[in-house]
């Protein structure tokens, strides 16, 4: 009876049904709560009511039901506590009551279930006390999914020698204390303990681990080192210590993963040292990011051996070095976070590869806060085909596990943000902070899919062209703190999606354009640039200053001509015309006197 549209409570007359053994009315809109009557059915093996709009609480009854193997009763709004009865039900397989809000302690009754291999009590929020060690008992368990409620108390090391354990995730609780030992001798192929209170260092006893595939330790207080052991874990897949910590240098080891490795996100420790020089022909990393330690020397060029690269972010570090040219060859790369670092040099070195389309995917560009110079990469401008139409970001059917791993720290609309989702259309361009010289190329204009473009505290000079109107999409712009002059072109005026404009303390001169776009910003964008006026400024302009200077003649006389104001021209008229009324009184007063016949006519 599942997925259909029935509705409503289950019908008291149901639980009559004495020989009634499987019951799934799973999928549907069923309401109200599921009546302690259900301990009458004593022939019931199964009950499945997951995903429907059930509440109240689990009978206890249900443990008088001998045969009982499965209870699914996931994604409903179920209340109240996991009943200790169902220890007594030691035929079941399989317990499914995840997303609902249930509350109180896992009871330590569930260790008397012997054949039990899968518990989900995931995403309930309230499930609270400590982690039985009882659980240790169930030799047949292979699931045991608890996170995202509020467990505390330390990790029973009984966990760790169930030897048919496959997946273990306690991530997102209130766990705290080490971690066991005995760790390192699991079966298990996916550990997430991320988002607790653990603390201490992490065990090196992983020797004979080699099926773990996912290792997830973020967010907790661990300290220590990253112990070589690590490496033994040949079949790892995703490695994530982020924001714990962690200190010493990374194991040289660690590139030779890289085979089976995807995803390593060792961001915002004290880990110190060089970046591996490891990675091999072959690589599999989708995702590195290291942002947030104190790394140093050079980015290592052997991760041009990481064709399928979507994102590196080793941000606020020590690494220092030229423009890590060779990036541009890799075909899938999404993201290259470089900012807080000591890069220098100039970003217009041609690569060695003389590649023909550099960055194809690139959404989104941070070198902010090193010490580049030279010239802004106009290469990189006409060729950033990922800004220039963002249709190029939507084929790369292999991105879905990076985008799920996926924590950005950026500057935008001046606010420092962290981004954990990156829509096919998010692009961003920061140069911002470094020693940028010389003019904008006009080809910026052409990133037609550019949604925050920041190029401030440089030393640009020139004036801003005319075509950045044409990035329609454009939602910040950051130019201030830069040489910039002249006027601010018009046609910035046709940024119809622009909320944060930035011009302030560069030599910008004339009438702000006025229009209903321009004029929501405040003084702040355009302060220290003494040559501007108009509103929002409280200086006003000139009448002249908010027209267009006329054509420039070779003629002398007319270059003569050209050099009067309108105030020169009013004077003259008015006083001609005071001088013409005078005149005309004295010649019908005096009727024709000599001296001015003789003045107009001789």
């Amino acid at each position: 009876m599942s997925f259909n549209e029935f509705s409503g409570p289950i019908p008291a007359t149901f639980y009559s049904l004495t020989s009634l053994e499987y019951f799934d009315f799973a999928s549907n809109d069923l309401s109200g709560s599921l009546s302690r009557d259900v301990g009458n059915m004593t022939s019931l093996r199964r009950i499945g009511l997951e995903g429907n709009n059930l509440i109240g609480e689990i009978p206890k009854e249900i443990g008088r039901l001998a045969n009982f193997e499965r209870l699914s009763m996931c994604c409903n709004e179920i209340s109240g506590s996991v009943p200790k009865e169902i220890g007594n039900l030691t035929s079941m397989f399989g317990i499914y009551l995840h997303n609902n809000a249930l509350s109180g302690p896992i009871p330590k009754e569930l260790g008397r279930l012997v054949n039990l291999w899968e518990l989900q009590l995931e995403y309930n929020y309230h499930i609270n006390g400590s982690l039985p060690k009882e659980i240790g008992n169930l030799t047949s368990l292979s699931y045991l999914l608890v996170n995202d409620n509020k467990l505390s108390g330390e990790i029973p090391k009984e966990i760790f020698l169930l030897n048919n354990l496959l997946q273990l995730n306690i991530g997102s609780n209130q766990l705290s204390g080490s971690l066991p030992r005995e760790i390192g001798n699991t079966t298990v192929q996916d550990l997430w303990l991320h988002f607790n209170n653990l603390s201490g260092p992490i065990p090196s006893t992983f020797v004979n681990q080699s099926g773990l595939v996912n290792f997830a330790l973020r967010s907790n207080n661990l300290s220590g080192e990253i112990p070589p052991s690590i490496c033994n874990l040949r079949s790892l897949k995703i490695l994530y210590f982020s924001d714990n910590n962690l200190e010493g240098s990374l194991p040289d080891c660690l590139g030779n993963l890289s085979t089976s490795l995807l995803i390593l996100h060792l961001n915002a420790n004290k880990l110190s040292g060089l970046i591996p020089s490891t990675f091999t022909t072959g690589c599999s990393l989708q995702s590195i990011n290291l942002n947030g330690n104190k790394l140093q020397g050079t980015l290592p060029e052997a991760l041009i051996h990481c064709q399928g690269l979507r994102g590196i972010d080793i941000s606020d570090n020590e690494i220092r070095g030229a423009f890590p040219f060779w990036l541009e060859t890799l075909p899938r790369l999404r993201i290259v976070l470089l900012r807080s670092n000591n890069f220098n040099g100039t970003m217009l070195v041609a690569s060695n590869s003389n590649t023909e389309k550099p960055f194809p995917k690139l959404q989104v560009l941070d070198v902010s806060e090193n010490a580049f110079v030279g010239t802004l990469p106009d290469r990189y401008f006409k060729n950033f085909r990922g800004m220039i139409d963002a249709k190029e970001n939507q084929t790369d059917d292999g991105a879905n596990l990076f985008l799920s791993f996926l924590e950005m720290k950026l500057t935008l609309k001046g606010l420092d943000q962290l981004l954990q989702r990156l829509l096919t259309t998010f692009t961003t361009i920061d140069l911002s902070s470094n020693r940028f010289s010389g003019n904008i190329p006009p080809s910026v204009g052409s990133l037609n899919s550019l949604r925050y473009l920041n190029l401030s505290h440089n030393t640009i000079e020139g004036r801003i062209p005319s075509s950045l109107g044409g990035m329609s999409l454009l939602e910040s712009l950051d130019l201030s703190s830069n040489k910039l002059d002249g006027r601010i072109p018009s046609e910035l005026a046709r940024l119809t999606f622009l909320a944060k404009l930035n011009l302030s303390m560069n030599n910008l001169e004339g009438q702000i354009p006025q229009s209903t776009q321009l004029s929501t910003f405040g003084n702040e964008t355009y302060v220290g640039n003494a040559g501007l006026c108009g509103f929002p400024l409280t200086k006003e302009c000139d009448p002249s200053d908010g027209k267009p200077s006329l054509p420039q003649d070779d003629d002398d006389e007319s270059g003569f001509v050209n050099g009067f104001g309108w105030q020169p021209v009013v004077l003259g008229y008015g006083c001609g015309f005071i001088i013409g009324v005078f005149m005309g009184y004295e010649i019908i007063h005096y009727e024709r006197p000599r001296w001015l016949v003789k003045f107009c006519f001789d």
